[in-house]
């Protein structure tokens, strides 16, 4: 594990290079999920706009973190499930125990988020309980158990619908890092969670640049995790 962080972690900084994260992206730029994983993002990413709006802004993120956690944790809790039923099927206990490394290292990732973009928000803007924190909230338990669900049903919409979550993801922290590049690069950070988790940016820019690759991986990684989940059962 600690060298697949290291790892990973060389991957997030080669991406804060323009030239390369295009390359690494446009594999999946024009990946077109299917109906349902685009009903299923729609309804969540109109739902979050609806209430934070269309712009980028720190208590945005700090819904969208919260959110975006949720499906790697519920796939894990419903692989376990699966493990349990079908434990004697060894080619199919290896295809989910693949993809559950994924969703636990995805995890830890998405848990630093929120919990450095949280104190963030915290110091920039003034955010209310029930919309802030009960909202996003109600919202990550109702995605737990929808992906849950959708797991046990149909693994290939419930891994598409966290591509495009993550995608979304991806453009707003893009569009925050082009309208506030200055002062952000002005901002200094200081995070004992950010260095528990290895992670050393030098100012809020760093820092939401790192975020931004690791939601460009998450998207990709779906992806990847589907392709193979698939590829294993035929």
């Amino acid at each position: 594990m600690p060298d697949e962080h290291a790892d990973f972690e060389k991957l997030i900084e080669s991406l804060n290079d323009d030239v390369l994260r295009a390359s690494y992206a446009a594999p999946l730029d024009g990946y077109r999920p299917t109906f349902m994983p685009r009903l299923l993002a729609g309804f969540l990413i109109g739902c979050g706009n609806l209430v934070y709006g269309r712009a980028p802004s720190y208590l945005k993120f700090r819904a969208i973190e919260i959110i975006a956690r949720v499906p790697y944790h519920s796939w894990a809790s419903a692989i376990f499930t699966l493990l349990t039923l079908f434990y004697a099927d060894e080619k199919r206990a290896l295809r989910l125990s693949t993809l559950s490394r994924f969703t636990r290292f995805a995890a830890e990732n998405e848990t630093m988020h929120v919990v450095v973009v949280s104190a963030l928000a915290l110091k920039h803007a003034r955010p209310g309980l029930l919309r802030h924190t009960i909202v996003p909230v109600v919202f990550a338990f109702i995605y737990f158990w929808k992906s849950y669900f959708i797991y046990l049903i149909n693994p290939r919409w419930s891994l598409e619908t966290n591509y495009l979550f993550e995608q979304h993801a991806y453009d707003q922290y893009s569009l925050f890092l082009a309208a506030h590049q200055e002062e952000l690069k002005r901002s200094p950070i200081e995070s004992e969670f950010l260095a528990w988790y290895g992670r050393h940016p030098r100012s809020e820019y760093e820092f939401f640049q790192s975020v931004r690759n690791d939601e460009l991986v998450h998207r990709n990684r779906s992806i990847h995790e589907l392709r193979m989940h698939e590829m294993r059962a035929s």
